[in-house]
């Protein structure tokens, strides 16, 4: 997935069909999903393997054969772990056109008056054909694919409504909210000036915390550490960056805030397995 920015601000899919399909395998330049938010609803299936997923402060494992469902506007990041998923990211309103029944009941989904769960495990065998015919259209593209797709996300929508797959919507703490806001103020920062000399300082300040507490405050939201996760963010910009410019592996590393270029391999090699050389002869599919 092409989640280059914490919010993401791309259009996904083209005007008359908002919508974008993604297949992210270990070799995919954007295999791990940094924290980010998009104000498009997602849903993630799962193939291969198993996907750490973390959406608001809510934690689970997904593994193959289920279905992830992501709220527009919440925070949400994975780990794969020897996993291929693919994702749809959409406009819900896009789908409200139709007719003014769909409009209605998409209406109470967008609403703030439930909340559609964002897991599901084990997918039922009549989600999993819904899901098959949804994903299968948006990645061949065939003539007249926008009307399956369409009409696949009424039948996941109205499955969804049917059964109850969802619980009524529960206000946020005001603890918990600030909790989130933190986090998005921290890798807003990270976002915008990874390329630079960021200190653990400037992070926790971002934060509005002290270092000692914020290093405990982001481990627990993010498992990992504060600096961690800005090096891993580094690398992730990095691959996208041999994936797809003609830059020197000496000029991506400047760009990715590395000023030692042996530095930048030994960390390349850290997070990927291989040198920033060996990844660029290795074909980006899979």
């Amino acid at each position: 997935m092409k989640y280059i920015k914490y919010r993401e601000t791309k259009e996904h899919g083209t005007f008359d069909f908002p919508m974008e399909f993604y297949h992210v395998g270990p070799k995919h330049p954007r295999y791990e999903m940094s924290y980010h938010w998009h104000i498009e609803y997602e849903i993630i299936r799962i193939l291969k393997g198993e996907l750490l997923m973390t959406i608001g402060e809510d934690e689970f494992n997904a593994k193959a054969g289920d279905l992830i469902f992501i709220k527009g506007g919440l925070l949400h990041g994975g780990i794969p772990k020897n996993c291929v998923y693919e994702c749809i990211v959409f406009n819900l309103d896009s789908l409200m056109t139709s007719s003014p029944a769909g409009e209605r009941l998409l209406k109470k989904i967008s609403s703030d008056s439930i909340d559609i769960n964002s897991h599901f495990s084990p997918c039922s065998k009549e989600m999993a054909r819904i899901a098959e015919r949804m994903f299968a259209h948006m990645k061949t593209r065939e003539e007249g694919h926008e009307l399956t797709v369409i009409g696949a996300f009424y039948e996941f929508f109205g499955y969804i409504l049917k059964h109850e797959l969802y619980s009524e919507e529960q206000s946020i703490s005001a603890k918990d909210g600030r909790r989130i806001d933190h986090l998005k103020n921290v890798i807003a920062m990270i976002e915008e000036h990874y390329d630079e000399c960021i200190t653990l300082d400037d992070l926790a300040r971002s934060a509005g915390m002290n270092s000692k507490y914020f290093c405990r405050y982001f481990r627990e939201m993010t498992h990992r550490t504060p600096i961690d996760y800005l090096n891993y963010y580094r690398i992730e910009q990095a691959c996208f960056k041999l994936a797809t410019s003609n830059d020197s592996i000496a000029e991506i590393a400047m760009s990715c805030g590395f000023n030692d270029q042996s530095y930048f391999i030994k960390t390349f090699k850290k997070y990927k397995g291989v040198t920033p050389k060996k990844y660029l002869s290795t074909p980006l599919t899979g």
